[in-house]
């Protein structure tokens, strides 16, 4: 008899995965960042259980966007006060906050939970080609 197997907190073993966002679509990217945070793509997947991996990305400044998004994306936060909407088209923030656009793009596609939370956390974003990361041993991003 066959029994489906559940993955645990305890036997939970995170790798450590890079990837280059040098002329990669922004969405295609951040789809396979956000597979790799929450564990998707092992076999023991389990959706109650914090299962993912870490995910080093160099060079997020030279993401890309296609179509006329580089131009008429907006990105809007409010700061708390009254009046207080604030918006960045893509060009500007990625000329004053580069690793904000992927930051944002795979935190949307993660869940809206604790679980979400701390997913995000195993990002790590690199302007630049450097990172300090490279003592984990990094495989390439599957």
């Amino acid at each position: 008899m066959q029994q489906t197997t559940f993955a645990k907190n305890e036997t939970v073993a995170r790798a450590w995965f890079q990837a280059s966002a040098k002329a990669t679509v922004l969405g295609p990217l951040a789809v396979r960042i956000a597979t790799v945070l929450m564990g998707r793509h092992k076999t023991d997947y389990t959706p109650w259980v914090d299962a993912g991996d870490y995910v080093v990305v160099t060079d997020v400044e030279k993401v890309v966007v296609t179509g006329k998004k580089a131009i008429n994306k907006v990105y809007l936060h409010h700061t708390g006060f009254s009046g207080g909407l604030k918006e960045l088209n893509f060009a500007t923030l990625l000329k004053n906050k580069p690793e904000e656009i992927l930051r944002l793009a795979v935190k949307r596609m993660l869940p809206k939970t604790i679980q979400g939370r701390h997913q995000l956390k195993r990002l790590k974003l690199v302007v630049g080609t450097a990172s300090d990361h490279a003592n984990h041993k990094p495989q390439p991003l599957p």
